[in-house]
């Protein structure tokens, strides 16, 4: 039986300090400068339990401000990827405090009306038909949305979605190995990776919350046409609720790498691609991967370029990593890379004295000032009405009563 407390190997040196203690999460380093973050709870299918979404956040935080970590990989123990929520966690919630319907999503479980598991079935083509829902959302759940009990259920989740990585903007390169099966929260992580590999014969990926009358509302739905090419595509995904094998999914655009092979087979293609990133500038894949976000975020070309420019770019311009890049090239040798430093740095800002690193929750992964200066009190009312970004650039903009791009403040 795997540990619940979770473990960490090969801790390596360089880190400022340990991995945080994450529950049901096997914490590995099995290359330099690589994290291997596996899902450990092979008896459930992987399903998240509530209490983990949180500890995971911690530990993606933890990543991101490690200098010497540069690619993590996210994989799953046993035969399956990650199966959603914990759906009879829910189910006990919700029958404990007598009230709604609320079920948790996932391959793992029963049900709130406590039906039987449904397994999924791929059919031929690589589609087909199963019954698993990330969480629902009940009228009763709205009105008392506490984040305790049974009733919050949203709410009990962190700003970086299921399992701290749905919702998640980051700073660094997260690659999914999918071991398995991939469905409700499990591919709402993967759809917010970066790149995906996955097993020919086990993946599984899947939308399958409309079918039990929920809605994956992690991240996946505004991702799903940007991930997969086009609407008609992400709709069939999220209102069909069918299943897709990964060839489907590489047709698709969504995965990078399919592999022949076991899980192990699939975790070494994607270390091997985490090797290929961790070859390059630490802080130039930092603000490249940011320049490629900032763009499927739908921010317009021309402003996402003043932003990289002088938010991103301007910290690493003559930075070591820079100049030891053009140096190697120039002497014909491979480049040693310093631990990323510049990049880093970027973190929080003030606001006219004030500090709003709690914006994040707003702005997703930056923060906005207008040559230095931001109206607070204007500010603070976008951030309470909880504005996409680009709606809260925009607004600035009109405040301000000029066109002017911001400087951009990562975190």
């Amino acid at each position: 039986m795997p540990s619940a407390a979770g473990t960490t190997t090969n801790l390596p040196a360089g880190l400022t300090d340990s991995p945080p203690a994450t529950p049901h999460v096997e914490v590995s380093f099995p290359r330099p400068h690589v994290l291997l973050v596996r899902l450990n709870r092979p008896e459930r299918l992987n399903a998240v339990p509530r209490p983990l979404h949180a500890a995971l956040e911690r530990l993606w935080d933890w990543y991101d401000a490690q200098p010497a970590l540069r690619c993590a990989v996210l994989t799953g123990a046993g035969k399956a990827f990650c199966a959603g929520a914990d759906l009879r966690e829910w189910d006990g919630l919700n029958n404990a405090a007598s009230r709604g319907s609320g079920v948790g999503g996932g391959l793992e479980g029963g049900s709130a009306t406590g039906s039987k598991t449904v397994k999924a079935q791929i059919t031929q083509d690589g589609t087909g038909e199963q019954g698993v829902a990330v969480r629902s959302r009940t009228a009763t759940q709205d009105a008392n949305s506490s984040g305790n009990g049974a009733t919050g259920h949203r709410d009990s989740l962190p700003r970086g979605g299921f399992g701290g990585l749905s919702n998640r903007g980051g700073k660094k390169p997260v690659i999914a190995a999918v071991n398995g099966a991939c469905l409700g929260g499990g591919f709402e992580m993967v759809l917010n990776c970066d790149l995906v590999v996955a097993s020919r014969a086990a993946a599984v990926f899947g939308l399958p919350e409309v079918g039990v009358g929920v809605v994956a509302v992690q991240g996946a739905l505004p991702r799903l046409a940007r991930s997969l090419g086009s609407r008609q595509r992400a709709l069939e995904v999220a209102l069909a609720g069918r299943s897709y094998d990964a060839a489907r999914m590489r047709e698709w655009g969504l995965v990078n790498e399919i592999v022949e092979g076991d899980s192990a087979a699939v975790v070494e293609a994607a270390l091997r691609w985490a090797e290929r990133i961790v070859a390059n500038s630490p802080d130039a894949v930092i603000v490249s991967r940011e320049g490629i976000k900032l763009g499927c975020e739908g921010v317009n070309p021309e402003v996402a370029t003043d932003i990289l420019i002088k938010g991103w770019y301007a910290r690493i311009e003559g930075a070591e990593n820079m100049v030891e890049g053009v140096r190697s090239f120039v002497e014909k040798r491979k480049p040693v890379w310093k631990d990323t430093q510049a990049a880093n740095k970027i973190s929080s800002v003030k606001l006219c004295g004030y500090q709003w690193d709690d914006m994040q929750e707003l702005f997703s992964s930056y923060y906005f000032v207008i040559n230095g200066i931001a109206a607070i009190a204007d500010i603070e009312a976008i951030w309470r009405t909880r504005m996409s970004s680009e709606l809260a650039l925009a607004r600035v903009w009109e405040l301000k009563g000029r066109r002017s791009p911001l400087v951009s403040v990562p975190v």
